[in-house]
């Protein structure tokens, strides 16, 4: 008999390492956790933390080990959260003071002030009934609703307040003043609501967070109609007091800033009432502010016009980088590779936070980095002591990478909707064609073109632009291998065990199921020009060389072959500037770099070029905002043609939408220079849908009210106590006392809404970033419009009821 150990020796062992995983200098290993579907991420987080302790007190901590937790995605969550709701509770009282300031008694703040914790209320009922989460994204729907929240209940309490300022009892008082405004009231609520309509069939992937937000305004918004229109009148019919305004300290030294501003807020209507009537009084006046003031808006919006991005990437505390090292290189030299890097970063977690080391470091302090290679993807990763340093970490890793030689290393902050190593804001130029050697010539002319005509950006091939990572190929000589009876598959099995171990059987080992594998001696393998003199034993019961039978060459070939609906390919993965708008960088790809490709014949019939990544996801999102804008202005134009039964006057209300874009792009504008940088991503867009809701409100009170003046059965205040009915106004009369009686409540509303959203636009901490842009859009866009609709929506009213006029004495 011939036993193993005659031929050879057995081990119980370990295989050969193909992953390296280094934590703060340390050969570790990782463990991942994915949640599944549909988990909520906090619990999630709270069981991995309570297993994570049982561990390292029992089997971990009796074998000497430990595990830490090395990211935890919940703080990011946690502290987005305490944000948002801080800035609801910031922007709720800010609301309310503004109310306070116009209607200045305690017992109207109240009134209307109720209709902000009630909304509130119902919205997480509404978000609980119809199976949304609380997150971010709602919770900052519900702070850009509180502002929104008080505007039916201060038309109806600011109209209850005028018709008991005019001597009507308190009950008489609140009831004719809600019915004089619950149309123009339920108008304004319905359009709100309406333009979320397109926006909860949206599929790409922003879709998810529009539907959070149009769920949370709306479900706000409809409820405060309720109140507005239920607990508004039942409460104020009650508790309503009025104050006489006091003209005669106008002037008094003691005269407060409050008192001032309530002094200029008294004489505004009847200032603007004046000039609504002067323009009014003339075919030509009218006609110059329409056109100018549009005009002047739609140049405002070209202008201010900026490039799109894609989604925000937040602002986790997390830095990644992936490594492009030369062709060729094996474990050994990545272990080496994240020794150099650790060297240079090495300080950086040794220094404690506030100690006279950290001060003296070219960079944040660590609280944790990692290394890891794996096959030929090799990445590292990232914290800060500060979440606030974490963008310093960038820099600060490509200079770690910058000391290995020939390394092309891509670093950036890991984004909130990122998912898998080249995820994030990433063009991918997708090359596809027959022929590998065009494919990397062409490959390689992107790559060079693109770092060169964006600077800073980080580009990377995907696979590598080379053919010169080193391979052994074995070349049966037939007549030499049938002389000893070896086939192909004999070869290449011998060959593999004897170089890197073949698996030909499973073993049990203390009752587990391991690999049994056959291996050559090490001696055998260490040296590619040593190969040829393998020696081999065939079937055919020859002793031979691998050389006898074979060529043995080492050549240059791919690392990897990609294909892309099975053609072959190349990708050229571009990472634009933080603040470059992804559109700017594809506008620059596109007409720098892909045309002249085509012009020159290069891209054709057989090699194609694409666009895609995020820089596809953009265009699609896009298009179907773009689509969905406009299908919001024909539901909200078709729904107030239906409530006011005229398609004449809610063309006059539209007009508003286009005054409201311009002041949304200068809102931007501002922000972005004055408080943070800001793009106009996908979820800033949706601001301008919201804008359409939001705008046409004010315009709806004036065409309502300057109607009911003009219409002997709709008119319903009297300047008397009695019942009669009030004087039928003529269009330039009726116009400018809308105008009057309307600024009061448009400037309440405008004003709650502002100082309601100031906290979202002001914050800069952890989830700013993903409502910011929505919020700088709203605002900007009702202030401009507001001034503009005041001017524009009374002049243009006017003149089409004029024509109308004219056109019914024409044909009388």
């Amino acid at each position: 008999p011939v036993y193993v150990r005659d031929v050879g020796t057995v081990d119980v062992g370990y295989k050969d390492a193909q992953t390296v995983v280094r934590e703060m200098g340390r050969t570790s290993i990782a463990v991942n956790t994915v949640r599944e579907v549909g988990a909520n991420v906090l619990d999630t987080m709270d069981g991995l933390k309570a297993a994570l302790v049982e561990l390292n007190a029992g089997d971990l901590d009796a074998r000497g080990l430990h595990i830490f937790q090395v990211y935890d995605e919940t703080i990011y969550v946690n502290s987005s959260l305490s944000l948002v709701k801080q800035n609801l509770v910031i922007g709720s009282l800010l609301a309310i003071l503004v109310l306070f300031l116009f209607l200045r008694t305690g017992s109207s703040t109240l009134v209307v002030g109720l209709a902000i914790p009630i909304s509130i209320m119902g919205t997480f009922i509404m978000l609980w009934v119809l199976g949304r989460n609380l997150n971010v994204i709602s919770l900052a729907g519900m702070t850009f609703a509180a502002g929104m929240l008080v505007d039916n209940a201060i038309v109806v309490l600011e109209n209850i307040y005028r018709h008991r300022e005019a001597g009507k009892d308190l009950a008489r008082a609140a009831y004719d003043g809600t019915v004089e405004v619950w149309e123009a009231v339920l108008a304004s609520t319905l359009t709100t609501i309406a333009v979320f309509v397109p926006i909860v069939f949206i599929e790409e992937q922003a879709g998810q967070l529009f539907r959070d937000i149009a769920i949370a305004i709306s479900a706000g918004v409809g409820l405060s109609l309720l109140v507005s229109i239920l607990v508004v009148p039942s409460l104020a019919a009650r508790v309503l007091h009025t104050v006489k305004a006091s003209a005669g300290d106008a002037n008094a030294p003691a005269l407060t800033t409050i008192a001032r501003v309530r002094t200029w807020l008294g004489s505004l209507p009847d200032t603007l009432a004046s000039v609504i009537y002067w323009l009014c009084s003339g075919v030509a006046r009218r006609l110059v502010t329409v056109v100018s003031l549009v005009a002047v808006a739609v140049g405002l919006g070209w202008l201010l016009l900026p490039k799109a991005e894609y989604l925000p990437d937040g602002n986790r505390n997390l830095v990644m980088g992936v490594l492009l090292p030369p062709a060729g290189y094996n474990t050994a030299q990545f272990i080496e590779m994240g020794k150099t890097i650790e060297s240079v970063l090495g300080p950086h977690w040794e220094a404690k936070p506030g100690t006279p080391e950290e001060a003296a470091l070219d960079g944040p302090s660590i609280l944790n980095f990692f290394y890891v290679a794996r096959g030929t993807s090799v990445f590292l990763g990232g914290r800060t002591n500060d979440p606030a340093d974490v963008k310093e970490l960038i820099p600060l890793f490509q200079k770690a990478a910058g000391a290995l030689p020939g390394v092309i290393p891509i670093v950036k902050q890991r984004g909130l909707f990122e998912r898998g190593l080249a995820g994030g804001r990433t063009i991918e130029l997708e090359v596809t064609g027959p022929d590998l050697n065009t494919l990397l010539r062409i490959g390689g002319k992107i790559f060079r073109d693109a770092r060169g005509l964006i600077p800073d950006a980080q580009v990377r091939p995907v696979p590598s632009l080379d053919l010169g990572s080193p391979e052994v190929q074995l070349v049966l000589k037939r007549d030499k291998a049938a002389d000893v009876q070896m086939t192909n598959q004999e070869l290449g099995f011998t060959v593999d065990a004897l170089v890197d171990g073949a698996r030909v059987s499973d073993f049990q080992f203390e009752g587990e199921e391991i690999d049994l594998t056959v291996r050559g001696e090490d001696r055998y393998s260490t040296r590619t020009q040593d190969l040829a003199s393998l020696p081999l034993y065939t079937p055919g019961g020859h002793l031979t060389t691998l050389g006898a039978i074979a060529d043995v060459d080492v050549v240059a070939g791919p690392e990897q072959i990609n294909h892309i609906e099975q053609k072959r390919s190349i990708v050229i993965n571009v990472v634009p500037p933080e603040q470059m708008p992804l559109e700017e960088a594809m506008d620059i790809l596109d007409q720098k770099i892909v045309q002249p490709l085509k012009d020159s014949g290069t891209l054709g019939r057989l090699y194609s070029l694409t666009i895609s990544g995020t820089a596809d996801d953009l265009t699609l999102t896009y298009d179907a905002l773009k689509w969905n804008f406009l299908l919001a202005l024909i539901i909200t134009y078709l729904l107030m043609a239906a409530l006011f039964e005229s398609f004449l006057y809610p063309l006059v209300i539209i007009l508003s939408v286009p005054l409201a874009a311009a002041g949304g792009f200068l809102g931007l504008f501002l922000v972005s220079h004055f408080v943070t940088y800001q793009a106009l991503d996908v979820l800033t867009m949706l601001g301008f849908i919201i804008l359409i809701g939001v705008v046409v409100n004010n315009a709806i009170l004036i065409v309502h009210q300057a109607l009911n003046l003009m219409d002997p059965n709709r008119v319903v205040l009297s300047s008397h106590a009695s019942d009669e009915p009030a004087q039928v106004l003529s269009v330039c009369d009726a116009v400018t006392e809308s105008v009057r009686i309307r600024v009061r409540p448009i400037f309440m509303s405008m004003l709650t809404t502002v100082f309601g959203l100031l906290p979202l636009i002001l914050a800069t901490g952890a989830g700013s970033e993903l409502y910011r842009g929505i919020g700088s859009v709203v605002l900007g866009g009702l202030v401009v419009s507001t001034i503009f609709t005041l001017l524009v929506v009374p002049s243009l009213f006017s003149l089409l009821m004029d024509m109308k006029t004219k056109k019914v004495e024409a044909f009388g």
